[in-house]
């Protein structure tokens, strides 16, 4: 991915909020996984309570560690729920990203048509059959 492209990418999560959303996102799993760990007697490492969270963030479920105690089982509930949102989030952030650098491509080649356009009379014949060329492609592109 260019720089450009990263900047884009940057702009639209900080214009959105989903920069905010996934560092709480991130802060949030990991203190889940300090109270799971705290609260749920069966789960003896943090590092169990970080794989719990994933299995549950997955909703892979692989039932190799499993709470029994009402203040994990709410918390993952709240995991569950919150990942789902953030997954949306991240989605739509996404597809606006590339909708974004999709436009971009289209103002950059509709710019460089209008340019060579204004300057007909002095184009070359090869200049002339790229930009005819240009023109066609654009014309089937948009239906």
């Amino acid at each position: 991915m260019t720089k450009n492209r990263l900047k884009l990418l940057w702009g639209v999560l900080k214009h959105t909020y989903a920069d905010r959303v996934l560092l709480s996102y991130i802060i949030y799993v990991l203190v889940c996984a300090a109270l799971i760990w705290a609260f749920e007697p069966t789960i003896t490492t943090y590092r169990q309570a970080l794989w719990y969270c994933y299995a549950v963030i997955s909703t892979a479920g692989f039932g190799d560690v499993v709470v029994t105690t009402f203040i994990p089982k709410a918390l993952s509930v709240v995991l569950t729920i919150y990942s789902g949102l953030v997954i949306a989030i991240v989605t739509g952030v996404i597809v606006n990203f590339y909708t974004q650098m999709i436009e971009m491509k289209n103002k950059e080649s509709i710019s460089s048509v209008m340019d060579q356009m204004e300057r007909l009379p002095e184009l070359s014949r090869e200049e002339l059959k790229d930009l005819s060329d240009r023109v066609k492609q654009f014309r089937s592109a948009r239906g």
